[in-house]
């Protein structure tokens, strides 16, 4: 069980947590969610910006993001931290160095239309490579090397089956690296950093200790820590909370109006206070709607009530005004 309001007689480590929003565009409520639960789980926060790629994160996205995240009250303890910044570039080369010493990386020529071509995946599942390139001689390889663009991939032969972890909300998971996702990327064909390398460098850079996130991320994890586990990084806590979905079964996203942050704050003229405390409702840490402020739902909020979920049918709060 996980109340998330302490007694004296709790005693816990302190929680160093991080926002980590792609700026892409604006929030919906379901990167708001997310970013609630992420506070009432730590004590502290780091706001990191994944700008990694270049053609998709704009300034216009980080200047609303960040209004969003202070308007709504959510705080950060230390500077805000670009991915995109030099010092954390070349914190992600030194890694994929090291990896390469190990002899654990491997270009791949493949296009993504090699790629689908290949195997692709039915909806809801995890693309698995099919080690197209890794059996290249050296020779052939060190020549296309020097003539084609490639990805490097992380080679997981050696990875422990099954990789477990205890989730904060998920309970036991367990995966197999080899078989259920595949060697993967940890650098692009186009020089930029592969997300997976990019978050475990920053979280152990950042002194990271519990990352809160939606369940769609949960198969991203077992990568994340055998990547920890051969850089000699810490494991932080991970707590994956379900994501809201439609009727349908499908994950909201910026095209559900209604689930917009537009939509609550200019149409429906809602607080944040109210908005918050709607998202804790629908999600059942709380029995009612009324508006919360982050400081009173560390207090009142039951994190217990998210433990096995993994979508909630998402609800207009025009059923409830």
């Amino acid at each position: 069980m996980l109340p998330i309001a302490e007694t004296n007689e709790m005693k816990r480590p302190h929680l160093r947590g991080r926002f980590a929003p792609s700026p892409s565009g604006r929030f919906h409520i379901g990167n708001i969610f997310a970013s609630l639960i992420a506070a009432l789980v730590a004590d502290e926060m780091v706001l990191r910006i994944e700008d990694l790629d270049p053609d998709r994160s704009k300034q216009q996205h980080i200047d609303a993001i960040m209004r969003d995240l202070e308007w709504f009250g959510f705080e950060w303890t230390s500077a805000v931290v670009y991915q995109s910044a030099e010092e954390q570039q070349e914190r992600y080369r030194r890694a994929c160095e090291e990896l390469e010493a190990q002899g654990l990386v491997y270009p791949c020529f493949c296009t993504r239309a090699d790629l689908h071509s290949a195997r692709a995946p039915h909806v809801g599942e995890e693309f698995i490579y099919q080690n197209t390139c890794k059996g290249i001689s050296a020779e052939v390889r060190s020549e296309r090397m020097s003539c084609e663009r490639y990805a490097l991939r992380l080679d997981v032969a050696a990875a422990p089956s099954p990789l477990c972890f205890a989730d904060t909300f998920q309970g036991e998971s367990c995966f197999d690296l080899l078989r259920e996702a595949g060697d993967f990327i940890i650098k692009r064909s186009d020089g930029v950093f592969a997300y997976q390398l990019a978050v475990v460098v920053d979280d152990a850079a950042s002194g990271i200790d519990s990352v809160v996130r939606g369940v769609d991320l949960l198969t991203s994890t077992p990568k994340q820590i055998y990547l920890q586990r051969l850089l000699g990084l810490p494991t932080p806590v991970y707590g994956h909370v379900p994501i809201f979905v439609d009727e349908s079964g499908r994950k909201l996203s910026k095209r559900n109006k209604d689930a917009s942050l537009s939509y609550f704050i200019d149409d429906l003229g809602l607080s944040a206070e109210a908005i918050l405390g709607y998202l804790a409702y629908c999600s059942g840490i709380i029995p009612e709607w009324e508006a919360m402020s982050i400081a009173e739902l560390k207090r009142e909020a039951c994190l217990s009530a998210l433990e096995g979920k993994r979508m909630i049918v998402w609800q207009s709060p025009t059923r409830h005004i």
